[in-house]
């Protein structure tokens, strides 16, 4: 039929937050969705176009808005040690490992929070085409309150500025960079978009002030910052399983990270009260993102993979738990896991499932109900119209 395939779906989610479609079959012609239909409308005049997924969930593919390729989640810390001192053969082999996790998870877009230009150009030189993920990479990172000046933003997609510590890091949440410091950065963006790192009332404040385009973590902020972000239309990536990866750690006699299918215990002494501290910390940021919901917060999925415990891939699953412990329906929370972060990070081959668009999507078996649960397994993942060339159902 000139070219034309039918792909039947028993279940379909189109990614922007619109209820679950049952029962409907895409229309692809040269890789583009064209028709949307009910099944019961589903030609009959030739079989062999037609891709029969009616036991199946079709959504769109994922996107991870933070993530460190380069780094290992191991919890041996001899690991993570050896990993930041490997040569550049290593370094290229492990950025290749993991971004096969990522797309053997249905991550599709990850957005990294680390300095990986050159290594990702020898990267793509190798795979051309091939490898299917779209990576978004930051300019210069700022560490301390130097070369904040014009052109300082670099030749990276977006900017990203640590502002405050990482949530479970050690440093605390004082702020990073003095605020004169981050006001002149966001003034000589180069019209980059811009991710502040930012926890507490205060220092999510200040980055708001300054015009900042989305805030990573947030932990601590407040009511008061989450409403001035709904208002000012600036995205939230809560990381919220940073927290629930330190509360497995802290929960026990020895320095534990969950690998969500397995726990793995490496020796370590407790901390006292640790396990307290990270119990309300998770419990905060749940509430937060309820409130966040509510107020109309643009809210997207950023695992923080790479860190500790947290693998690539395999982690969305589990930040999409959380979305929905925090009150998201599953289509709002596939909505945070795919169009929002697509649209922010300008991956126009990514996001909502709709006519006009690639027909590029994930297949998980079973229903909606097992969802995000499936994704772990999925029965299949197709580009523009076709299976994937990189994913191999059983490897």
């Amino acid at each position: 039929m000139n070219g034309t395939r039918f792909i039947v779906a028993g279940s379909f989610v189109d990614g922007s937050a619109a209820n679950v479609r049952k029962n409907v079959f895409l229309t692809v012609k040269k890789g583009i969705i064209t028709a949307i239909d009910p099944a019961v409308h589903l030609p009959r005049n030739d079989r062999d176009a037609i891709e029969d997924f009616s036991h199946c969930t079709i959504l769109p593919p994922l996107v991870d808005c933070s993530v460190h390729l380069l780094r290992s989640p191991s919890v041996d810390g001899r690991e993570q040690r050896s990993t930041e001192n490997a040569g550049p053969a290593e370094k290229l082999a492990m950025l290749e490992r993991h971004i096969r996790y990522c797309h053997a998870h249905g991550v599709l877009g990850v957005v990294d929070s680390d300095e990986i230009a050159s290594l990702l150009d020898l990267y793509q030189k190798r795979k051309g085409e091939g490898s299917n993920i779209d990576i978004r990479i930051p300019g210069h990172l700022f560490s301390g309150n130097q070369d904040c000046g014009p052109g300082a933003s670099g030749d990276g997609d977006f900017l990203r500025i640590g502002y405050s510590s990482n949530i479970e890091d050690e440093e605390g949440l004082g702020p990073r960079l003095e605020q004169e410091n981050l006001y002149r950065l966001l003034q000589n963006r180069d019209l980059k978009k811009t991710v502040v790192v930012a926890n507490g009332s205060r220092q999510v404040e200040e980055a708001l002030e300054a015009d900042c385009d989305a805030i990573e973590q947030g932990y601590g902020m407040g009511e008061a910052n989450l409403r001035e972000m709904a208002k000012k239309g600036v995205l939230w990536i809560p990381s919220v399983l940073r927290a629930k990866n330190a509360l497995d750690g802290a929960g026990s006699c020895g320095d534990v990270s969950c690998r969500f299918s397995q726990r793995y215990v490496a020796p370590g002494k407790p901390v006292p009260g640790a396990e307290t501290f990270w119990k309300k910390m998770l419990a905060d940021q749940l509430s937060q993102m309820r409130l966040a919901r509510r107020f109309g917060v643009t809210t997207a999925v950023g695992t923080g993979a790479g860190s500790m415990g947290i693998l690539h891939g395999e982690s969305m699953v589990e930040e999409m738990k959380l979305f929905i412990k925090a009150g998201y329906s599953l289509e709002e929370t596939i909505r945070c896991a795919s169009q929002t972060g697509a649209e922010f990070f300008g991956m126009k081959e990514l996001g909502t499932l709709t006519v006009g668009r690639k027909a590029t999507f994930l297949v998980a078996r079973g229903t909606v109900k097992q969802l995000p649960r499936k994704l772990s397994y999925l029965e299949g993942i197709y580009v523009a119209g076709r299976p994937s060339i990189a994913y191999r159902k059983h490897p």
